[in-house]
């Protein structure tokens, strides 16, 4: 297993699964230093990767950390309550790897910030959430026939290295900069936040004028 995946099977088996614990329904998670976690807790407090450790941090703001290990063990760090259903496998992982994925999704979360506020009151514009289940960081932005996602992903099955993304929801005519691979859309690679929302800004000036 690599790091990437280990730390996706963390967000979805573990991270995720906390907060909808904490909240009843709620499953996005948000970027982190050093990688990614829940966002604020009910009741006070958030769960957290940072590089290869698990963060705790409590209502009173007391932080407690340990390395990564299993899923089992960071479900049973984290209070999990079905933390004894989840493997005890050993996650792979690389120190420098980690240090990338946090990077893209610093890098993301940065980039959407700037995006949002290019929006206009028409744009309807969704916050910022990591999805657990892509393992990506992503909006929803535009009026009805210019609407898109844009995101960063660190990396999936069709993909590496970490890429930023549009993806249209209705249909656009051939063209070569709708160049994506596994979906409808464009990539560029994800190098850093101003490139990131450079390559938005041409493919929204490209949606505002088809």
């Amino acid at each position: 297993m690599s790091t990437r995946l280990s730390l996706h099977t963390l967000a979805q088996a573990v991270l995720s699964p906390v907060r909808t614990q904490a909240t009843g329904n709620e499953i996005s998670l948000q970027a982190r230093p050093g990688g990614f976690g829940t966002p604020k807790l009910p009741r006070g407090g958030w769960a957290a990767v940072d590089g290869t450790d698990l963060v705790r941090v409590e209502p009173d703001g007391g932080e407690r950390r340990v390395p990564i290990t299993s899923l089992r063990e960071a479900g049973e760090f984290f209070g999990l309550a079905t933390a004894g259903t989840l493997p005890e496998d050993q996650l792979e992982l690389d120190p420098g790897e980690a240090a990338e994925i946090a990077a893209a999704f610093a890098h993301g979360d940065a980039a959407l910030r700037i995006l949002t506020a290019d929006a206009g009151p028409g744009d309807d514009v969704s916050q910022i959430q990591l999805w657990p289940e892509h393992f990506d960081i992503a909006i929803e932005l535009g009026a009805e026939g210019t609407r898109a996602t844009y995101g960063v992903s660190p990396g999936d099955e069709h993909h590496d290295a970490p890429y930023a993304y549009v993806a249209p929801w209705t249909p656009h005519p051939p063209d070569p900069a709708w160049n994506a691979d596994g979906f409808f859309g464009a990539q560029a690679p994800a190098v850093d936040t101003d490139a990131i929302v450079a390559f938005w800004r041409d493919r929204r000036a490209a949606l505002l004028h088809t």
